[in-house]
């Protein structure tokens, strides 16, 4: 029990809360410090983001298609246009398609409601039989689609009484046919047709892309009147199916090309068919590109050394310590915004391993690349370290230059930044750097799915916090003690009190 004071006249719970802030003082430093400690762990990982980005770009310069990228144009847009790969050899590439790639289909020959009657697709065939023109032929038939090399795909199909138009026609569409079936309501007939254009087929039912056999599919033959085929007066049988037809073109006036598709894709030019007629392909490096690529990176490079040149030569603010949360109750959020903007200065004060990123990084852009392309150095293309001590080694670009060189001889551009052979280049000096650093980093701060104790800094945190809890412990026994022996005083003063009373009763 706990008595305040009564008996002396003290404020007693000021009185231990003093004394307690004495006794606190350490702890304020241990979450000051442990505040601390969660400040750098975030600074390393925002450095560990920055470098993470710059390594993934660094990837992407080792792409040769990051310089030698193709921009391809058409004289006319509407007969065809094209894409390159860095592959493509520039010049003009003359096409022109004579025939277009079609789908195969195929639809019912009349309407197939009976006169008066309109057939309800989405009811049991059972419900309309006198709907339709035709006798509904339930059982099963099969359907046969083609594919590249001839390949063919069959599917068995089932016509019973409780299933709608719409659920038959649903199946052959859901199937592994690449076909779809459907019911068109204002013509009153059913089309079938494929989904991939081209002539695969050029032998069974007679060479129809969707085959079937009428005698023993009755149900499209009869019901749905879908004929493969026609029989003529001299015989023999005509297709009627339509479409399916392959793309046919003429390549630099010479060779006659097929193709199923609307595309073709020859010396690392895909040709994409709009419609019949000639045009004219032009393909050339595409200079904006790999520019845009390259300063890019550089940017990104830039901005990156800035920010940890300013992080490891920014000085800590001695003033300022870590707020507690005691303090911080006291405090505007404006006021707490402001302190902790100049407590978290130079967190990452000459910090080595950043410090030792830099200078390796800086040293990578002097470096000669020894490859078979004309360029060796940077500099030969237009890239340069600044020579302004204050930008920490930031590059710079001459845009004219780097767009000459590109323009010249993209490919030996792209080896300074790609290496050949055994030689490394510059991206992937960079890159090795980078994720040496980031490793190291992380060993330090973790990331944000590590656990704490398998970093550096959070197996500090986790110290402290132990720290933190025995102190506690401890300054809790202690605020008891002041309190026991204040309410041992007040237990004494008041008996004082009780025997002066009685004394002068006697007197």
């Amino acid at each position: 029990m706990r008595i305040g004071g009564l008996a002396s006249g003290m404020d007693i719970d000021k009185l231990v809360g003093d004394l307690m802030k004495v006794e606190r003082m350490p702890l304020n430093k241990m979450e000051q410090e442990k505040t601390l400690l969660t400040w750098k762990r975030d600074a390393y990982r925002d450095v560990n983001k920055q470098l993470f980005e710059l390594e993934n770009m660094a990837m992407d310069m080792k792409l040769q298609r990051s310089f030698n990228s193709k921009s391809t144009s058409s004289s006319n847009s509407s007969a065809v246009t094209a894409t390159a790969t860095p592959n493509a050899d520039n010049g003009n590439y003359q096409v022109n398609v004579t025939q277009m790639a079609t789908t195969a289909y195929n639809f019912s020959e009349s309407k197939l409601s009976a006169t008066n009657s309109k057939i309800d697709p989405d009811a049991s065939l059972e419900s309309q039989e006198g709907n339709f023109k035709n006798a509904i032929e339930y059982g099963s038939f099969e359907i046969k689609t083609y594919g590249e090399d001839g390949q063919s795909t069959t599917e068995s199909f089932e016509v019973t009484k409780d299933k709608s138009l719409n659920d038959v026609l649903s199946e052959i569409s859901d199937s592994g046919l690449g076909v779809r079936a459907f019911y068109e309501e204002s013509s009153d007939q059913v089309m079938i047709e494929r989904t991939t254009e081209g002539n695969f087929n050029d032998t069974e039912f007679l060479g129809a892309e969707i085959g079937f056999n009428g005698s023993t599919a009755p149900f499209l033959a009869n019901t749905l009147e879908i004929k493969n085929g026609e029989k003529q007066t001299d015989g023999t049988w005509k297709l009627n199916e339509k479409g399916g037809d392959d793309a046919v073109f003429t390549y630099n006036n010479g060779i006659e090309i097929t193709a199923h598709k609307n595309e073709y894709t020859l010396n690392g030019v895909t040709f994409e068919m709009k419609s019949t007629g000639s045009a004219t392909i032009n393909v050339s490096n595409d200079v904006d590109s790999a520019m845009d690529k390259i300063t890019g990176f550089i940017e990104k490079y830039n901005e990156v050394i800035e920010n940890l040149n300013k992080q490891v030569n920014e000085q800590e603010n001695r003033d300022y310590d870590p707020l507690t949360e005691k303090q911080k109750e006291s405090m505007e959020e404006k006021q707490i915004e402001m302190w902790e903007e100049q407590a978290k200065k130079g967190l990452l004060h000459s910090d080595s391993t950043i410090r030792n990123a830099l200078f390796e990084m800086r040293n990578e852009w002097y470096e000669s690349v020894d490859t078979s392309g004309q360029f060796s150095q940077l500099s030969e293309i237009g890239i340069e370290t600044s020579s302004n001590y204050r930008d920490g080694g930031k590059l710079i670009i001459n845009e004219n230059k780097l767009r000459q060189k590109l323009t010249e001889d993209p490919d030996s551009v792209s080896k300074l930044f790609t290496g050949e052979g055994n030689t490394e280049g510059i991206a992937d000096k960079l890159k090795s750097t980078l994720n040496e650093t980031v490793k190291s980093v992380e060993r330090k701060a973790g990331k944000a799915s590590s656990v704490p104790t398998t970093y550096t800094i959070g197996r500090d945190i986790v110290d402290v916090n132990s720290e933190m809890k025995a102190f506690q412990d401890r300054l809790n026994q202690i605020e008891d003690r002041y309190w026991s022996q204040f309410t041992q005083m007040e237990k004494a003063i008041q008996k004082m009190n009780s025997q002066s009373a009685q004394l002068m009763q006697m007197g």
